[in-house]
């Protein structure tokens, strides 16, 4: 990798602004000034500092975030906040959400540079769950949950696939499902002759969304999760 993309991938800098410093002396390899901003270093092998700070180079990160209502699940918007807005303590500029959750939909959502690991989640056929809390406008009956447990027609090219229901109150419930079609969870509740007034997903796969991380927050994925995230994956193939 060239020197002055990998300071810029550290998010160090512009790649202008990166050249400058380069050939001013202010970056090392190995403990040896480099002049050449085209210099090849090896990213998790060279020891590269910056204006006297080692850099950390990390090929892949992830992170849990707890997506407030509001903001949108894209790397850019020109009018709303996106996802990657609130993770401010990035250093890398190929984060992207796995996924998405609606604008007014709260919960869990994983931050990641890792294409492998999040179209794994992402294929149809891997089946991972997403378990969401769902509160809705009226009761919901037995009727219901049969209809979701036998799987609804929400005017796809199948029924979906059978879904968990677990009632918690005469208007609030937790749904998982292994699909992510459109809209899912509301045009299910819809089917079925109900309607979701809020919705937050709670879980995706072995990530759990604990209620100490306050709505907005985020952390960095523990090595023992991104492990199970990645045995949870290998599982299905």
């Amino acid at each position: 990798m060239r020197l002055d993309k990998y300071l810029c991938e550290l998010n160090l800098g512009t790649r202008s602004q990166v050249k400058k410093d380069i050939k001013a002396g202010l970056v090392s390899v190995n403990g040896v000034l480099v002049l050449r901003p085209e210099e090849q270093v090896q990213a998790e092998e060279d020891s590269i500092s910056y204006k006297g700070q080692p850099c950390i180079y990390e090929g892949y990160v992830y992170y849990l975030l707890h997506k407030p209502a509001g903001v949108v699940s894209a790397t850019r918007d020109r009018q709303a906040r996106t996802v990657l807005d609130l993770i401010v303590d990035k250093t890398r500029k190929d984060l992207f959400p796995v996924g998405r959750l609606d604008k007014d939909t709260e919960g869990l959502l994983l931050i990641t540079n890792d294409g492998a690991l999040a179209h794994e989640l992402l294929a149809p056929n891997r089946h991972v769950e997403k378990e969401y809390e769902c509160h809705l406008a009226r009761p919901f009956d037995g009727k219901q949950r049969q209809m979701l447990d036998q799987g609804v027609d929400i005017g796809e090219k199948k029924p979906l696939e059978p879904a968990v229901v677990q009632i918690l109150e005469d208007k609030k419930i937790t749904l998982t499902i292994t699909e992510g079609k459109f809209h899912q969870v509301k045009r299910m509740l819809h089917a079925v002759g109900n309607e979701v007034v809020y919705l937050k997903r709670i879980r995706m796969g072995p990530l759990v969304l604990e209620e100490t991380l306050p709505r907005g927050a985020f952390r960095r994925l523990t090595k023992e999760e991104v492990e199970s995230l990645k045995y949870d994956r290998s599982s299905h193939l």
